[in-house]
């Protein structure tokens, strides 16, 4: 079984996103910035929703040819585009950059894609990780805490019928005071 991990930078009131998808609280640290860099390469397939996606897609792709890309933001570039994506959407109609497209059930789709040999998977954005989490489908989560209060926004967890009981295998400490925090689900 595949590995479905969780991850997210995160306000320390619990929102991945401000009012208006700003992200302007989450400006990783060159340390942070790193860890996350190695997160996708380290992805065997990364999992995106809709929105998530087209945020992504608008960037990384040619993030590595812009003026000023610094040889991290080059790597993480070339890093993106190499790692296999699924992207759930019922209004995409084409993807590219190592993606296809999945516009049925996701719960369905993740729970077969988690029986197929191959290394760890990410799920990214909040709606496909609550369906997700909701079917128990996430094995570890990777908080990654700021030091900030947004007061309103996406929240990185949605409403649960049961609880999840969580183990602590990791905590981290980056630069600005964020914190990294991963915890990996008991079944």
């Amino acid at each position: 079984m595949r590995r479905l991990t969780y991850g997210m930078n995160l306000s320390l009131d619990g929102y991945i996103a401000a009012p208006g998808d700003d992200l302007g609280w989450s400006v990783p640290s060159d340390e942070l910035f790193q860890w996350w860099s190695d997160r996708v390469g380290a992805t065997g397939l990364a999992l995106y929703g809709r929105r998530l996606w087209e945020t992504m897609s608008a960037h990384w792709p040619t993030a590595d040819q812009q003026p000023g890309a610094t040889p991290a933001h080059i790597e993480y570039a070339r890093r993106w585009r190499d790692m296999p994506k699924v992207v759930f959407s019922s209004t995409t109609s084409t993807v590219d950059w190592n993606a296809r497209l999945v516009t049925g059930d996701a719960v369905t789709e993740i729970t077969r894609l988690k029986t197929e040999d191959g290394g760890p998977m990410d799920v990214a954005g909040a709606t496909l990780a609550a369906a997700a989490m909701r079917a128990g489908l996430i094995d570890e989560y990777a908080i990654v805490t700021h030091p900030v209060l947004l007061g309103g926004g996406t929240p990185f967890f949605t409403a649960l019928d049961d609880w999840v009981d969580l183990t602590l295998v990791e905590t981290r400490t980056f630069p600005d005071g964020v914190v990294l925090t991963r915890y990996e689900t008991r079944h």
